[in-house]
C-alpha cells in the first residue's frame, strides 16, 4: 500500500501500540510520533519515535500535514476519546480514520471520521456509523442500523437490522440487540447481554458470572494428578 499521508496517533497505552502496528502495515499512513497530555507523559519514545506533550502539539508536527487518531478506548464512558478528538481537530489537525483490509463494509454504509474498524467486522447495507466510533474485531452491524457519535463496540457483538445505538455507548464482548431496537445514549451494555426491548438513555445492563459447579474439572474427568 502507498504511504502517502502522515499521522501522529494521541495516547501511548495498548490501544495506541495496536493503532501504530494497524497504521502502518495497513494503511496509506505513516505513524511519525505519539502525542501524550503532558501529566501523564512518561516516556519520550514509544517504538523510536517521539512522544510530545499533546498541549505542544502543533510545536511538533504540521497541522496542515499531519493527520491524528486519537487511540483511547471507553475511559469515562467514552468522554477522554471525545474530548482529545475534539481538542486536536480545534488545534487545525484533521482527524483519520482506520478501516481494517480485512473488514467487510458494504459500499453504501456510511462512515463517518476518526473511526477505527478492526478485522472481521460486518457492516452491512445502509448501515451509518457517526463520528468517533470504534469496532473492535468481529463485530455484525446489521442493514439499515445506526452507531451514534463516540461509541465503543467490543469483540463480536451482534447487532440486528434497524437497531439505532445512542451517543456514548459501550456495548461489551458478546452482546446481542434484537432487531428494531432503540439504544438511549450513554448505556453500558456488558459482556454476553441480550436485549430484545428498546432502552432509556444512561442505562447499564450487567452481564452475570454462571455459579461454578460442585464437581471439578478433575473429579469430572478423573484425572487423578
Amino acid at each position: 500500500m502507498e504511504k502517502s499521508k502522515e499521522i501522529v496517533i494521541i495516547g501511548d497505552s495498548a490501544f495506541a501500540e495496536v493503532a501504530y502496528e494497524c497504521f502502518t502495515h495497513d494503511s496509506p499512513y505513516v505513524v511519525k510520533g505519539f502525542a501524550v497530555e503532558e501529566a501523564h507523559l512518561t516516556s519520550s519514545k514509544l517504538f523510536d519515535l517521539p512522544v510530545v506533550p499533546f498541549e505542544k502539539l502543533e510545536e511538533h508536527f504540521d497541522p496542515g500535514r499531519v493527520h491524528f487518531y486519537a487511540a483511547l478506548v471507553y475511559t469515562q464512558l467514552n468522554r477522554l476519546r471525545t474530548r482529545l478528538f475534539d481538542a486536536a481537530k480545534s488545534k487545525g489537525f484533521q482527524p483519520a480514520s482506520y478501516i481494517s483490509s480485512h473488514a467487510f463494509v458494504w459500499h453504501n454504509a456510511k462512515v463517518g471520521e476518526h473511526c477505527f474498524i478492526f478485522e472481521d467486522n460486518t457492516i452491512q447495507p445502509f448501515v451509518q456509523i457517526n463520528d468517533n466510533v470504534v469496532l473492535w474485531s468481529g463485530n455484525h452491524i446489521g442493514h439499515h442500523s445506526r452507531i451514534g457519535d463516540n461509541c465503543f463496540v467490543s469483540s463480536h457483538v451482534v447487532i440486528s437490522g434497524f437497531c439505532a445505538i445512542g451517543a456514548n455507548s459501550f456495548l461489551g464482548v458478546n452482546a446481542s440487540l434484537g432487531n428494531n431496537l432503540e439504544i438511549g445514549e450513554d448505556n453500558w451494555i456488558g459482556p454476553g447481554v441480550t436485549l430484545l426491548q428498546n432502552t432509556e438513555p444512561n442505562q447499564l445492563f450487567k452481564g452475570s458470572q454462571p455459579e461454578a459447579a460442585r464437581v471439578t474439572p478433575k473429579r469430572m474427568f478423573k484425572v487423578r494428578s
